[in-house]
């Protein structure tokens, strides 16, 4: 039997047809095209696109789609249940730790780095036929859709593009002749994939209290310390932090270093992989702790700027996870949508249940408030890349806003998802079980949500005055939303005036430190809205997106008593065309917006 034919019935869809009863059960998203199933994403990326790279990239999208309802699909099933192994020695006794991956995790890895080359579409011209590298939006729904069936994955490719990054931006011409060439290739012989170890024992987002020391000797620097959660652990080049001897104390005496795995006679580097993580979630990727024992490594930049390079990458990668997160919200959505619409009890399709259409309603807002924080974020730093230097300060804030709430937002949807599924979304037959288990990572990974509250309003905010970009701009987009009423829009922009300005009073003083991530969700959800309601009015675009700005705005940003009177909480006409599958005018919009003007 093959590879491909002993593992597809771990995603086989459900028959149609069954003598066994198993029609009753409600069928899941295995096998469908997961760009087809999304009408937002098809309609911002023919927003945000310019005309001729989106009818370039519509075949590409349309390609991962499919791959990702069909066979990523299954490898992603399969390379869960069959986690990586780490072998510390050869069968000769050398000491040559190397880690053992599941066939369904390499082939992952081929349609990744060798098919799609998402490491290298922001760095170079030729991925996937185009001329340029791809912009971020294009980048970006690539991984949207990919993330849709495996998270794990999507560490190892964004470490390896900000690695990338990294040492273009601040590597010595000979370091970049030395690594670029590899770490750009498409050849899986030649491809060196990249990595970024920060946290030690002494703690995660304490980086200056880190005790990995770098010292210098005959012209080589050379690390000796240890490694406490590492990532995509076999990379071929590792960015890390170290203290090279003499320097102070604090993350001013930290510098960036890239370790490579081999040296240039191919003989093996000097630290050793102890031993691999047994994780909550992303089981598929390795995660393990490294010992430093004298290995050699190249200095990235000046010496004393090691943390502010190393929060280059940080930021980008804070970026990438916001994606992630609007990724396993939309399959979680999409899996709710499709049980729910399936279903049958008590002799009705529960689809008819109010209380079932306002739990998917509290999964729907946060997925496609995500998905347009997301495509918004993306054009900006198009922008900013460009040199707009208003849009760099936009992106500036906008970056920790999207990681805190969209990975917070996460985990309340996948396990709003699994609810709806009912018994078979806690069993790890279906995907639902994983998507639980792999959206805690992201209150975790690059910082947790205290850390990224406090970047975003004691940093972006009070230090970087950001959000005077941030602000200037929204209120740009609600001017040209001029189709939405006047009325509506000047609610929506009194709520975001107070935003910025309870984002401005915490950040102002320590002693409200308490208060930053309700400050930072409050300015977000604000964002969000803005966004949505500027999208409906856009040609081709949904008008329902405007219905979704009124519901973030009804649900997330304006008061509401909850002892009302039971006949004030009920459905909504905008929720109940929200709910259908047919798109919307402005026209039938309208008429149903339920926030107070």
């Amino acid at each position: 039997m093959s590879f491909s034919a002993r593992y597809d019935e771990y995603a086989r869809p459900r028959p149609e047809r069954s003598t066994q009863s198993s029609h009753f059960l409600a069928p899941d998203c295995a096998g469908l095209d997961f760009y087809a199933l999304d009408r937002g994403l098809q309609d911002l990326l023919r927003l945000y696109l310019p005309a001729g790279a989106h009818a370039q990239l519509l075949p590409q999208f349309q390609r991962m789609g499919q791959l990702a309802g069909g066979r990523l699909n299954t490898l992603a099933t399969v390379a869960d249940k069959y986690p990586p192994v780490l072998h510390a020695r050869t069968r000769w006794g050398e000491d040559e730790d190397w880690i053992e991956y599941h066939p369904a995790y390499q082939e992952m890895e081929h349609i990744a780095f060798a098919d799609f080359q998402f490491h290298a579409m922001s760095h170079r011209a030729g991925v996937l036929g185009c001329d340029a590298p791809l912009p971020p939006v294009a980048k970006y729904a690539l991984q949207y859709l990919f993330v849709q069936s495996e998270f794990g994955q999507m560490c190892p490719i964004s470490v390896s593009d900000t690695s990338i990054h990294l040492i273009r931006k601040f590597g010595s011409p000979a370091l970049q002749e030395r690594l670029l060439p590899r770490m750009l290739s498409s050849d899986p012989a030649v491809l060196w994939k990249g990595t970024q170890f920060m946290t030690e024992k002494t703690g995660g987002s304490d980086v200056g209290a880190l005790e990995t020391v770098a010292r210098h000797a005959d012209g080589i620097w050379r690390l000796h310390g240890e490694k406490w959660f590492c990532s995509h652990t076999d990379a071929d080049v590792a960015l890390l932090l170290a203290r090279p001897e003499g320097a102070p104390g604090g993350t001013r005496g930290l510098a960036l270093f890239a370790m490579p795995r081999r040296l240039e006679d191919g003989s093996r580097n000097a630290y050793r992989i102890v031993r691999l993580k047994d994780k909550l979630g992303t089981r598929s990727m390795a995660s393990g702790e490294i010992r430093l024992e004298g290995a050699q490594a190249y200095l990235v930049g000046e010496a004393d700027q090691g943390l502010k390079h190393m929060m280059e990458q940080v930021n980008l990668s804070r970026l990438s996870h916001g994606v992630r997160a609007a990724a396993m919200m939309r399959r979680c959505l999409n899996e709710a949508m499709l049980a729910a619409r399936h279903r049958r009890a008590f002799g009705r399709d529960v689809m008819a249940y109010p209380l079932l259409r306002r739990q998917l309603l509290k999964l729907l807002t946060p997925t496609e408030a995500a998905l347009s924080m997301v495509m918004a974020a993306a054009d900006i730093m198009r922008r900013a890349q460009e040199g707009d230097s208003a849009a760099a300060q936009g992106l500036r804030l906008l970056t920790p806003l999207l990681k805190l709430r969209t990975c917070r937002d996460n985990i309340t949807v996948a396990t709003g998802a699994m609810e709806i599924r009912g018994g078979n979304g806690y069993i790890e037959d279906f995907v639902n079980a994983r998507l639980v288990r792999d959206a805690h990572i992201g209150v975790l990974w690059e910082g947790t949500s205290n850390i990224n509250a406090l970047d975003a309003i004691q940093r972006a905010v009070r230090k970087d005055r950001a959000h005077e970009a941030l602000s200037a701009l929204l209120e740009t987009r609600l001017e040209e939303a001029a189709a939405v009423p006047a009325a509506w829009r000047a609610t929506l922009r009194a709520c975001l005036r107070r935003a910025v300005g309870l984002a401005q009073a915490v950040g102002a003083e320590e002693k409200h430190e308490a208060q930053v991530r309700r400050a930072a969700s409050a300015l977000y959800y604000a964002s969000a809205a803005v966004f949505m309601a500027w999208e409906s009015c856009q040609p081709g675009v949904d008008a329902r997106r405007l219905l979704l700005a009124d519901a973030v705005l009804r649900h997330y940003l304006l008061p509401a008593d909850p002892l009302r009177d039971a006949g004030e909480g009920g459905e909504t006409q905008g929720d109940t065309l929200m709910l259908q599958e047919a798109p919307l005018t402005l026209a039938q919009v309208l008429p149903a917006l339920a926030a107070p003007a």
